[in-house]
């Protein structure tokens, strides 16, 4: 078996694998064909180590299964932003709260009761999301609806206990191997303000709130900014050689300054205690990165993951790589989803666009290949087989 552990190390250091890593995240296909017993023709009964040995491709662990986890906590606190998996590198204990839980069908409503007020909580997790592979529920009602509200949730950040929960992720780096690097999860959101924005307001509220009421915004995000800190400190001495902090930025939602000013500080005060101890930072670059490349390049991360070029953005492929590369980040993705649906690209296409593609990887240093956000339940898997063959085809990165 390859290391693809050692081997992705390598090109996020800019150093020589003798093949390109090849890591497509196909947790969400899995669970979705699993689940309709649509798994390809001999594969009926694997594992998804399997199906990556079937691939010569390296097992992704960037995002967790946020529904697979034991723990009754694992997702209690999720309308807020929060999570406490098994293998997270950290554990929240929130104080001085008291929670009040119901629920309705598919639906579980929170109260969190605090010496500063109530807020409430709606999370929907629905039967098509559950077949899609999907893990993340959605939120319904999020906590802050109201000026009003912004005390009771500045209250349980600010009082929120972390602590280290080092075990689980040990364990996973233990069990996965050399099959893939195991990443420390930290937050979807990459700081206070994104979190407030992505998770604890309506984006549209969030957007009038930063014009009307912009000092009680800037006062939350302080306090937010306590439990933040706390986060920071204690993951950075996980055994993790990498960490996740922050998803699914947007040239639109978290438009160039909001980045500049909410967000990069944060990527670069963590990227920077990292480094001091040998470790890498990741940020989940998903969207439409327009505007926003050039931030990245400033904001001491040291892996671009998911980045999804042109025709599913506006960028291509060689237009990210040539900010990111300069700037010494390495590209983990680069397959656009929808290249593996027949629906979408028909045979002449996709091969016509592989062609493209591996033309502008240039030499093919730091780079990790995947799929961009995720394999798609509806993949071809013969696509999948072909890009291995083109990645064993392109032969060693050239530097």
């Amino acid at each position: 078996m390859r290391d693809f552990r050692d081997d992705m190390i390598a090109a996020i250091e800019g150093r020589p694998v003798d093949r390109i890593p090849w890591v497509p995240r196909l947790d969400l296909w899995f669970r979705a064909n699993q689940l309709a017993r649509t798994m390809p023709p001999g594969l009926e009964d694997a594992s998804l180590e399997d199906v990556c040995d079937v691939l010569n491709a390296g097992l992704h662990c960037v995002i967790p299964d946020f529904k697979g986890d034991p723990s009754p906590e694992a997702e209690l606190d999720r309308a807020l932003g929060l999570y406490n998996l098994s293998t997270m590198p950290y554990h929240i204990v929130l104080e001085g709260v008291e929670r009040r839980v119901t629920t309705d069908g598919d639906r579980i409503r929170t109260e969190y009761h605090t010496p500063e007020g109530m807020v409430d909580t709606v999370v929907r997790y629905t039967e098509d999301m559950r077949k899609a592979g999907v893990t993340v529920s959605h939120v319904e009602q999020p906590a802050i609806r109201d000026v009003k509200d912004y005390a009771a949730v500045g209250y349980i950040f600010e009082h929120a206990r972390v602590e280290p929960n080092y075990d689980g992720i040990n364990s996973m780096i233990q069990r996965v191997g050399q099959r893939g690097l195991v990443t420390g999860f930290i937050s979807l959101a990459a700081s206070p303000m994104h979190l407030i924005q992505r998770e604890l307001m309506a984006v549209d509220q969030f957007f009038y709130a930063m014009s009307d009421h912009q000092a009680e915004l800037e006062r939350l995000s302080e306090r937010i900014a306590l439990y933040w800190q706390r986060v920071l400190e204690v993951a950075v001495d996980s055994p993790a050689r990498i960490y996740l902090l922050g998803a699914n930025y947007d040239a639109m939602i978290t438009y160039p300054p909001f980045f500049r000013d909410h967000i990069a500080p944060w990527l670069g005060r963590f990227g920077q205690m990292l480094h001091q101890r040998g470790k890498y930072l990741l940020t989940h670059t998903d969207g439409e990165n327009t505007g926003l490349l050039e931030h990245y390049a400033k904001s001491s991360i040291d892996v671009a993951d998911s980045v999804c070029p042109y025709p599913m953005t506006k960028l291509s492929f060689a237009e990210s790589r040539a900010v990111l590369k300069p700037a010494g980040i390495t590209i983990m993705g680069g397959i656009p989803s929808i290249a593996l649906v027949r629906s979408s690209m028909n045979d002449r296409q996709f091969d016509e666009f592989l062609d493209g593609f591996f033309r502008e990887i240039d030499c093919g240093d730091r780079l990790i290949l995947g799929i961009s956000d995720t394999t798609p339940p509806g993949a071809d898997f013969d696509r999948l087989r072909q890009i291995g063959r083109r990645v064993a085809d392109f032969g060693p990165p050239r530097r």
